[in-house]
């Protein structure tokens, strides 16, 4: 008998997290593999095949297949993507350089600006100009487009063109996609009618400039991981996970790469929501820690924080305005370079630095034994006795306390003159103040207090962190789901199938075309529904229209859904009442008198995600719990805990603190200030001692 299965593969920059579930979600096997950067599907296939020996099953039962993968981020913050020339109309070949037109730092005079991809003489211009209503002012002449495919020879892989106002009539834009695909048929062409078809033209260029970037490195390993897969019997259709929380097909993710931006993160956020959902819990903070990156997230009534726009590759990391601005639909989260992997050093100053430069899975942290030789953040967790080799990746790998005491002892010990136990801990100590800044930066800009939330903690390093960054945030609670360890892959299971398409359309809400903009929003629904289908072909995608609103003059639009039906002047009380209601929460009061404008429209199609079913553990013999020696992070003693293995806990269960709960992908810390709690659910929950 067929089973049907789901397989989630979450590809990070250290590890690879492999999740296989039946069809009510339960999950029958994970593990953790160390991602094979020469060729990511690889060790994909293999956290597969070892998921399906491990419950027994068969390639044949797998019906479905989740992927997200930091491939096309990397590729961006790394700078291997393909050689790329831009087209822009003829007058803005210096729309990169202009960019926004103000320093990020306004007094640094050592500033270093963004790398934005290509060179100026890569910048290419085309004789051609529309107007804001899509009207052309100076049509595309085939001189025109003679002179310009002339000017990109052989060693051009891609081209992204962004001509001004394509938003509102893509046909010039088309008219050279189809010369450059007759003349080259190998050229990869992005078009910024397609991937941002949005005003703002730095924004909407930089996009697609990332997209063309990134596409022939993340269309070639897609086709490669479907053949990978198909080829071991795993020819199930493959989902991708996208940065929105959302899933799209693979042939969607060919044509749009950039949407796979933070698709791994997405999934550990979208896990958390389902998380706090389920535990009865309305604001928390997500907080994910892998091997390379944090990742944090704030999440409001269950849902998470969304965003038009992020920056990637970041010349200043916690500086807005310092990076590439992509304009996706995309979840709202800080992402520092605090994995596990994270290499600690000591700058000329004489300062204890943390990354941002990771030794992710080759060579690794030094205690992997696989040639690293700097210390890293998962060599002072340990040095200080905190992770335990039999329970590390399932035992796959065994990481050396000793190789990472010299490392620290050479690197940070030595340089600082202290002892390798105060090097350990002052690159734990440094990690958790890092992201516990990250942490209150990100909930400052948002208007938010962290000390009212609970944290969700996950990830490979989550729970191990969780209670020193709670402390250095001002944080009381903490819950640590099931599965921890694999939180982002258990995060795809149960994310939904939908696709969001955004469009500019200028006016004023009392003077709107309605006939019009309810026709534009029906193409975009009906495109939409297209996508999803492919994803979901028997379900019934639900879809959202939304307008973005602002009153005239103003820089920042106001997201404001419509309601059904055709437009018409019957809209405009709804969208002014609307609006206000929106703007006096984010500025206490509206503005009287002003007249409101509407600059893009959105549509949003999607079928929810699949059920997630989370079994009460059964406790077993627990019998004696080993002790072992750590080193207090409260006190910095040596102390003798506990090391209990979760699986032995059964709900209603308290643990206090110090005391390691292990389990076959994680070790969750529960501090000497701290004790943990199993609720039915199976959740820890770890809560100051002194609130008890």
């Amino acid at each position: 008998m067929s089973l049907h299965l789901r397989l989630a593969i979450d590809i990070g920059g250290t590890f690879t997290d492999t999740v296989l579930a039946d069809p009510d979600g339960t999950i029958l096997a994970s593990n953790k593999v160390l991602t094979t950067h020469d060729d990511p599907s690889s060790g994909a296939l293999a956290g597969a095949l070892r998921a399906l020996r491990a419950a027994r099953c068969s390639a044949s039962d797998v019906k479905g297949v989740i992927h997200g993968t930091t491939l096309a981020t990397n590729a961006l913050i790394e700078k291997r993507g393909a050689r790329t020339f831009t087209i822009t109309t003829a007058g803005f070949r210096d729309i990169l350089e202009i960019a926004y037109e103000r320093r990020y730092a306004q007094y640094d005079i050592a500033l270093e600006k963004p790398d934005l991809l290509v060179r100026r003489d890569q910048c290419l211009t085309v004789r051609e100009r529309m107007d804001v209503h899509g009207t052309a002012l100076i049509p595309l002449q085939q001189k025109a487009i003679e002179e310009v495919l002339g000017q990109i020879d052989e060693s051009v892989d891609a081209v992204a063109i962004c001509l001004l106002h394509a938003y509102a009539n893509p046909a010039h834009e088309d008219m050279l996609a189809d010369a450059l695909r007759a003349r080259r048929p190998d050229l990869r062409i992005s078009l910024s009618s397609q991937v941002s078809p949005e005003a703002r033209e730095f924004d909407r260029l930089c996009t697609t400039l990332a997209n063309a970037y990134i596409q022939p490195l993340m269309d070639g390993y897609l086709a490669q991981f479907a053949a990978r897969f198909s080829n071991a019997g795993l020819d199930a259709p493959i989902l991708m996970m996208t940065a929105s929380g959302g899933m799209c097909t693979v042939e969607t993710a060919r044509r749009f790469p950039i949407r796979l931006v933070e698709s791994g993160p997405a999934g550990g956020a979208t896990l958390a929501s389902d998380v706090a959902k389920r535990a009865g819990l309305s604001n928390v903070l997500s907080f994910d820690m892998g091997g390379t990156t944090a990742k944090l997230c704030l999440i409001n009534s269950g849902t998470p924080r969304t965003a038009r726009s992020f920056e990637v590759a970041r010349a200043a990391r916690f500086i807005k305005g310092s990076g590439m601005p992509v304009r996706v639909p995309v979840i709202d989260m800080i992402e520092i370079g605090a994995g596990g992997g994270s290499i600690a050093h000591v700058d000329r100053l004489g300062r204890l630095q943390i990354g941002p430069e990771s030794a992710g899975s080759d060579p690794g942290p030094a205690a992997f034994g696989r040639g690293g030789v700097h210390p890293t953040v998962t060599d002072a967790d340990v040095a200080l006795g905190y992770i335990r080799p039999e329970w590390f990746a399932q035992g796959d790998v065994s990481p050396d306390r000793e190789a990472a005491r010299r490392a620290l002892e050479a690197d940070v010990g030595s340089a600082l003159e202290i002892s390798v136990e105060q090097a350990a801990q002052g690159v734990s100590q440094m990690v958790d103040e890092n992201m516990a800044a990250a942490a209150r930066m990100h909930a400052v800009e948002s208007g938010e207090d962290l000390s009212t939330r609970v944290m969700i903690a996950f990830g490979g390093n989550g729970p191990l962190h969780a209670t020193r960054l709670a402390r250095a945030a001002g944080i009381t609670e903490i819950l640590v789901p099931p599965d921890p360890g694999v939180g982002s892959a258990v995060g795809f299971l149960c994310a939904p199938v939908s696709f969001e398409l955004v469009r500019s359309r200028y006016g004023l809400l009392t003077e709107m075309e309605w006939l019009d903009v309810t026709g534009m929003l029906e193409a975009m629904e009906r495109e939409a529904r297209a996508v999803v289908a492919q994803g979901a072909p028997n379900a019934t995608a639900s879809v959202e229209r939304v307008a973005f609103m602002r009153y005239v003059g103003q820089g920042h639009e106001i997201e404001t859904v419509l309601p059904p039906g055709a437009g018409g002047a019957g809209w405009v009380p709804h969208l002014t009442d609307a609006f206000e209601a929106a703007y006096a929460m984010s500025f206490s009061r509206p503005v009287p008198g002003m007249e409101i404008e509407i600059l893009n429209w959105a549509v949003r199609a999607s079928v929810p995600g699949s059920a997630r079913h989370t079994s009460v553990p059964v406790p077993k013999d627990a019998g004696q719990a080993e002790t072992v020696s750590i080193l207090c992070d409260v006190t910095g003693a040596e102390i003798l805990v506990p090391v209990l293995d979760r699986a032995n806990l059964a709900p209603d269960t308290t643990v206090p603190g110090p005391a390691l709960i292990a389990e076959t992908q994680t070790t969750t810390l529960v501090s000497e200030d701290f004790s943990a709690h199993v609720d039915a659910c199976g959740n820890l929950r770890l809560i100051r001692k002194d609130l008890q």
